[in-house]
């Protein structure tokens, strides 16, 4: 077994059943404290995957969004609500990825005037984090099905656009389903090495391949030959930038951690507008604990998860979008990237409830 691990960070090693005797002996040899939090990974994984055949998805009544989709499901269903919802859906490409795919976005909202501001919501910039898609899924339900008999949502449809983009990474995405649960990069081939994939989440032109990127493109945090050198992160940079004056927030859906984080990522410091951003974010945690009691830590990237530079959150942040949060949702590590789907309906019922009161904060005045 050959694995690296930086020292003073924490890691996911998986390991086939036979090498544990192996490696567990010299973990306690080398003084490295670990948990074995699944012992039988494989077994987990399969039966997610038996789930898949049972499933009915044709139409957009009879769509579950109580289970995980692959991306040509999530495709058809975007592909569906244009046509059935064109009173409040739009369905457009920013561009292609790296292996063709069209990196399709849908906007939300009643066209009742020719400006509003806008919130952008992405998810699955990490291909294995596949609640993160299932959230984006389930907030546009939501705001379908509820537009008429929530006054708060109707507000919000009417007041604001939302650019929803429920899988950035489509490539990865689609890798994770047909050949590694596990993968978290793009699919952008190198080279020199054979590894694949850049980290489109440290990819960013802020701070590019500082702390917490590597330079090195086996690493799962892979930085990228140059800032913007994957298509997708490119040309969602290219439709934000155009659209700064109009965004006003930005929110990236993660797993795992419970957590709620706003920037800086890349540095230890205090963003100029904290004051409304700190309390945007502290009654979106206690709106999401109202649900269920589960509690969500909030605070600066930096130091309520860890430092890392090239982030989407802080170069929206420096592009002028003024609110930029990123969500890491459940659980804390327990299931980790394998959240059964039995927790899809609770873990997005209670996120909701944070977007839903960030994005009310936005339409009153925080001076």
């Amino acid at each position: 077994i050959i694995f690296h691990i930086s020292a003073g960070t924490v890691t996911d090693v998986h390991v086939p059943g036979n090498s544990s005797q192996i490696l567990l002996p010299y973990l306690q040899q080398a003084n490295i404290k670990y948990t074995i939090i699944i012992s039988d990974l494989q077994k987990v994984i399969e039966k997610q995957s038996g789930l898949r055949s049972f499933r009915n998805r044709r139409s957009v009544p009879g769509y579950n969004y109580e289970v995980y989709h692959s991306l040509e499901e999530i495709q058809s269903w975007m592909y569906r609500l244009n046509k059935t919802h064109s009173d409040l859906v739009h369905m457009f490409a920013v561009g292609k990825s790296y292996e063709g795919r069209p990196l399709f976005v849908l906007k939300l909202g009643k066209r009742s005037r020719p400006y509003k501001r806008a919130v952008w919501i992405d998810c699955g910039i990490h291909a294995r984090e596949w609640i993160g898609p299932a959230f984006c899924q389930w907030f546009v339900k939501e705001a379908l099905q509820t537009y008429q008999s929530d006054p708060a949502m109707r507000r919000m449809l009417n007041q604001l656009y939302f650019y929803i983009m429920p899988v950035f990474n489509v490539d990865g995405y689609h890798f994770s389903w047909t050949n590694d649960r596990f993968w978290r990069k793009t699919r952008s081939k190198n080279s020199q090495f054979r590894c694949h994939g850049v980290d489109a989440n440290r990819n960013w032109k802020v701070k590019w391949c500082d702390e917490g990127a590597s330079f090195h493109p086996c690493d799962d945090t892979y930085c990228g030959p140059f800032p913007e050198s994957e298509p997708e992160v490119k040309a969602v940079a290219h439709f934000l930038r155009k659209r700064r004056k109009q965004i006003k927030a930005y929110l990236s859906f993660h797993a795992y951690a419970q957590m709620l984080l706003y920037p800086y990522s890349y540095k230890y410091a205090t963003i100029p507008n904290f004051s409304c951003v700190e309390s945007a974010a502290y009654n979106a945690v206690n709106a999401l604990q109202s649900a269920y009691g589960i509690r969500y830590r909030y605070g600066p990237a930096s130091s309520t998860l860890y430092v890392s530079s090239g982030s989407s959150m802080d170069w929206a942040y420096k592009s002028g979008i003024p609110y930029a949060f990123a969500f890491e949702l459940r659980d804390t590590g327990h299931f980790g990237f394998l959240l059964p789907e039995t927790l899809i309906k609770p873990t997005c019922t209670e996120t909701m409830l944070a977007v839903k009161n960030i994005t009310m904060h936005l339409l009153k005045k925080c001076h």
